[in-house]
């Protein structure tokens, strides 16, 4: 049994649909539990019409999410599949009656209820699109099998519950049909409220599933032949690497690198299940192939994070930060839910480089300001290089101004502007 997962590059157009039905053919003799991501950027209209909610701005966010049922309903159109629009409406009147209301909750909370819906979209078309071509599948609302904690935007998996819905609902629908198409990215509380993974959840939720399957294998398709030393949008020249072992890819992906989720590894790694990286444009190729194997020799690994935050937190009265300060400032980092990039600490002084996300940057600057006496400088980089050299950190420092720098034997980080 084989757990796949397309991403929403895969499925953004209709020819791309019709690709992936024919890479799923292809293994038509074989069991497959698969995860599909949210269609091109619909996660990021969703986050509009989220926004436009939280706002106060009810008839903007109406208008969105107007536009975004109507390009889901011509994809289904286009792929002939008018039964599929029943099912359709439901999901749309799920976040509808939510964005006639006023917001009460914090935004992390509706951030979930209507950015969920991507995949739950994309996945019904799919599933329907296949099953009009003869390719048998059933589909699945993954929110009633992963359960999860209250935690928001970055929820945590219950194991024990999920493993039990797993065994006692998806084993039984993969012995009814050898396929199974399922959401990546979401779940639910225990009082039917829906969260997500983080940003880039699908891969994760592929993992878990492939964990709890016992999957020979999981492989996440996506644009490009594998993996790569660097983003190929950024660095053309990026090199394609073949094999990487999950401490490598940990590692990559904790820096920041988008290749993998960076929770996807362990429940792979507990298992020694293999995890493939391949193309949906040429899935003749072999891609990147990641396991328990050491891997020598690599090139430097680039990750570029932009908009990033430099905040410096002083000592108010030149007391040392290392013990209780430090201290409050991480149970802080806990309360706002966020997690620096880069921390840093002198006697007096603390340097946090973060992620720009205004609604927390700014309520952790205010939080913090009790404690410290607080300056925040935006508009960053975050260099990351693993396996550096000289040459190419001169090559990609030239020419800007570096306001904090670690380096370890294997990993140097730049921020820089």
């Amino acid at each position: 049994m084989k757990v796949f997962k397309f991403g929403g590059a895969s499925i953004n157009s209709t020819e791309r649909i019709e690709n992936v039905a024919k890479i799923i053919r292809s293994y038509s003799d074989e069991k497959l539990f698969i995860i599909i991501s949210a269609m091109g950027k619909t996660t990021n209209a969703l986050e509009k019409v989220a926004e436009s909610f939280f706002a106060g701005n009810k008839d903007e966010a109406l208008t969105l999410f107007t536009q975004l049922k109507e390009e889901h309903l011509k994809v289904a159109g286009n792929l002939k599949l008018p039964t599929a629009n029943l099912q359709l409406n439901d999901l749309f009147t799920e976040v509808e009656w939510l964005l006639h209301d006023k917001p009460v909750r914090e935004y992390d909370y509706y951030y979930d209820q209507i950015v969920c819906l991507g995949e739950l979209l994309s996945t019904a078309i799919i599933s329907s699109y296949l099953n009009s071509i003869d390719i048998k599948n059933s589909w699945i609302d993954v929110r009633d099998i992963v359960r999860t904690d209250d935690n928001f935007r970055d929820a945590g998996i219950d194991w024990e519950f999920t493993n039990d819905k797993v065994a006692a609902e998806i084993l039984p629908l993969l012995i009814k049909n050898n396929i199974v198409i399922a959401q990546g990215f979401i779940g639910a509380t225990d009082e039917n409220e829906s969260t997500t993974l983080g940003r880039e959840g699908s891969d994760y939720s592929a993992a878990i599933f492939a964990n709890m399957l016992n999957a020979e294998s999981q492989t996440i398709w996506k644009d490009v032949e594998g993996v790569m030393n660097a983003d190929p949008k950024k660095f053309p020249q990026a090199t394609f690497i073949d094999n990487l072992s999950y401490n490598e890819v940990i590692e990559m992906a904790y820096y920041g690198a988008q290749v993998i989720h960076p929770k996807t590894i362990k429940p792979l790694q507990n298992k020694g299940i293999p995890l493939h990286v391949r193309c949906f444009l040429h899935p003749e190729l072999k891609g990147t192939i990641i396991s328990n194997n050491p891997v020598h020799q690599l090139p430097p690994i680039i990750v570029v994070k932009e908009n990033q935050v430099l905040m410096q937190l002083n000592s108010k009265d030149f007391s040392f930060v290392e013990d209780k300060l430090v201290s409050s400032l991480h149970h802080l980092f806990n309360e706002v839910k966020i997690r620096p990039n880069i921390s840093q600490n002198g006697a007096i002084s603390l340097l946090c480089c973060l992620d720009d996300k205004p609604e927390k940057i700014e309520k952790l600057a205010l939080l913090a300001s009790e404690l410290f006496d607080v300056q925040v400088e935006k508009g960053l980089t975050l260099l990351t290089i693993r396996h550096y050299d000289t040459d190419t950190i001169n090559k990609l420092t030239s020419g800007k101004k570096i306001v904090l720098e670690q380096k370890t034997t294997e990993t140097i980080q730049v921020v820089m502007k």
